[in-house]
């Protein structure tokens, strides 16, 4: 899929200890389906941080754990502060896989649905 420039697509990533498996879950993002990847660290004890930060991922730190849905409030709040048309939470622990994102957007941008979950 041609990434379509009309569009501006942030993946936002809820993180709490997600060291071990953070970097894969963001390799497998396809750059030319994504404009940004913000990660939202709820005060995690590992080194998840400093993992985003090597990976040029936009991050910011909760100074206390919120519990997901803090965490998810703030991701989607920063995406749209970011000018985000289309947002995609990935968790990254891969729980999802990361290269589906094409396939979860593409109905959004053709106008079929207007929220894919």
């Amino acid at each position: 899929m041609q990434r379509d420039e009309t569009y501006k697509v942030i993946v936002v990533m809820p993180a709490y200890n997600a060291a071990a498996t953070l970097e894969k879950t963001y390799r497998d993002i396809p750059d030319s389906t994504v404009d940004e990847v913000i990660l939202v660290d709820d005060a995690s004890k590992d080194n998840t941080v400093e993992i985003a930060r090597r990976l040029n991922i936009y991050v910011i730190e909760h100074a206390n754990n919120t519990g997901y849905g803090g965490n998810q409030k703030t991701c989607y709040r920063l995406a749209l502060e970011h000018g985000a048309d289309i947002v995609v939470m990935i968790l990254p622990d891969y729980q999802y896989d990361s290269r589906l994102i094409p396939f979860l957007i593409e109905p959004v941008k053709s106008g079929l649905y207007d929220i894919m979950l």
